[in-house]
């Protein structure tokens, strides 16, 4: 009697845990579905609304936060910082402030930095920027890179929507498929920056340090 006692109050409990999980999960694709919903209304500032101000380092670092907040998976994993830009700046992957002062142009490049940086190594950033800049305005390097954000965002959420209406496991097995997409999508990103803007660029380097050297004027 005192097992099968024993053995009733613990399926009871049994069942008591796994309701309790159950609601958690319920909750955790709730979330889940808020955060979908969210995501697929945001826009980055268009161009025409950064500021037309020049900015302090403080001041931009500031800007960034409100920017990019919602990409952060924690408030001490910054994607932005003072020593990132001044980096960017070292290395050429940003301007040169004038005056310690950072326009709109730097902050529509820097959010296109935070943005392609978990993808690509920072020096393939730059020749990916400094090849679309060639040939295009930042205006419209920046516009571009909002339209094809938004729309990414837009179609991944709504697949994030609609598989969470088949619970979490479906949830689970959609998040193994996007790593997966998100890899190979990398991996094809990475290979033409390297094959083709890379070698692009270096062709152009040789081409313009084999230009001969102009000869004094002969003084008559």
């Amino acid at each position: 009697m005192v097992a099968s006692r024993g053995r009733k109050n613990y399926n009871r409990s049994k069942e008591t845990m796994e309701k309790q999980g159950g609601g958690d999960m319920n909750e955790a694709v709730e979330i889940l579905r808020q955060w979908a919903q969210q995501m697929q209304e945001y826009d980055f500032v268009p161009w025409e609304r950064l500021p037309e101000i020049d900015l302090y380092m403080d001041q931009v670092i500031t800007y960034m936060d409100r920017q990019l907040g919602s990409f952060q998976d924690a408030p001490k994993n910054k994607l932005l910082t003072s020593s990132m830009i001044n980096n960017y700046v070292k290395d050429k992957v940003l301007e040169r402030p004038q005056q310690k002062k950072y326009s709109k142009e730097h902050l529509a490049m820097l959010t296109i930095i935070c943005m392609l940086k978990p993808v690509l190594a920072i020096p393939d950033v730059a020749s990916l920027l400094h090849y679309l800049l060639d040939n295009e305005s930042k205006e419209a390097v920046y516009t571009a890179f909002c339209d094809s954000q938004s729309a990414a965002f837009s179609e991944i959420c709504q697949r994030v929507l609609e598989t969470s209406e088949q619970g979490e496991s479906a949830l689970v097995r959609l998040a193994a498929v996007l790593s997966i997409e998100a890899n190979v999508r990398r991996t094809a990103a990475e290979r033409i920056v390297r094959e083709l803007v890379s070698r692009e660029q270096a062709a152009t380097e040789t081409k313009t340090s084999k230009k001969p050297a102009k000869l004094p004027k002969t003084v008559k």
